[in-house]
């Protein structure tokens, strides 16, 4: 069994029957008392954010994830659909279980994450940085440069993203999709 020195940012535990990450995590030592060590924790399965204190050495129970490489299909009724690139099977994963769905092309591809107790898909995230094609903005004036100006673009995914002034409609830019921050313009 794994203790809490075990412990590690994105490492999935079960709680109370739910799964939560780890989003945070460090260590409170006293000279009186015994340590003791935090975490933050984010909701997998119910989407709820909590806190946790256990004693050093307590066990914990974590979840094996594998992380399998997945392409997007389609949206409908029963949710996103994606295609293992191995196996060619294909799931439909609710809006919540997706980081940053806003994102998502067809074709893209995206991480699932399966809870290997079940089998079952727990969670999905993009690659860190996508391009993509800018659709529309407004023209930049130029001159207007002495200040880190934003202006909106919406880019193919039909998503707004904040971009600085000389970027232009029909460019592509690589966005963060943790953040959904501009990172740079990508040469054609």
């Amino acid at each position: 069994m794994a203790t809490t020195s075990d412990i590690s940012r994105g490492m999935i535990l079960k709680l109370d029957g739910n799964l939560y990450s780890i989003v945070e995590f460090g260590e409170n030592k006293t000279a009186r008392a015994a340590a003791k060590v935090w975490a933050k924790l984010k909701g997998v399965d119910n989407k709820r954010s909590i806190e946790k204190t256990w004693n050093s050495g307590e066990t914990i129970y974590p979840v094996r994830v594998e992380k399998k490489a997945f392409q997007y299909l389609y949206k409908d009724e029963t949710g996103y659909n994606l295609m293992n690139n191995e196996t060619f099977e294909q799931i439909a994963l609710s809006e919540e279980m997706i980081d940053a769905p806003q994102f998502l092309m067809d074709g893209s591809e995206v991480f699932v994450f399966i809870n290997t107790e079940t089998e079952l898909p727990i969670g999905a995230e993009l690659p860190e940085k996508i391009v993509v094609r800018i659709t529309y903005c407004e023209p930049g004036l130029k001159g207007d440069t002495a200040t880190r100006a934003l202006k909106a673009a919406t880019i193919e995914t039909g998503a707004t993203v904040m971009v600085p002034l000389f970027v232009d409609q029909d460019e592509l830019i690589r966005v963060n999709t943790k953040s959904g921050d501009y990172v740079e313009r990508v040469k054609e």
